[in-house]
């Protein structure tokens, strides 16, 4: 009986880890995926803030939030929309 398959398994399950965890690291050095327009179209009176006082538009896009400055009196970095996918 050969163990063929299971070392097979293994090395797939190896690499699976290994990619999971590169993407993890890559988050956390500060790599940004930007977001969509969609998911920033955030009226104003329904932004939730997801910033601090001072903070960069890059700093705020690294926390995986939106940034836009362009109205005053409501927060910058603000919490994205969440993009709904539907599969039929």
């Amino acid at each position: 009986m050969s163990s063929e398959p299971a070392r097979d398994m293994e090395a797939r399950v190896l690499w699976l880890l290994v990619a999971v965890l590169a993407c993890g690291f890559s988050r956390l050095a500060g790599e940004y995926v930007g977001l969509s327009a969609n998911q920033c179209a955030v009226p104003a009176e329904d932004r939730v803030d997801c910033g601090y006082p001072e903070i960069t538009s890059e700093q705020c896009n690294n926390r995986g939030c939106c940034f836009d400055s362009s109205i005053p009196r409501v927060p910058w970095c603000f919490t994205p929309l969440r993009e709904t996918e539907c599969n039929f």
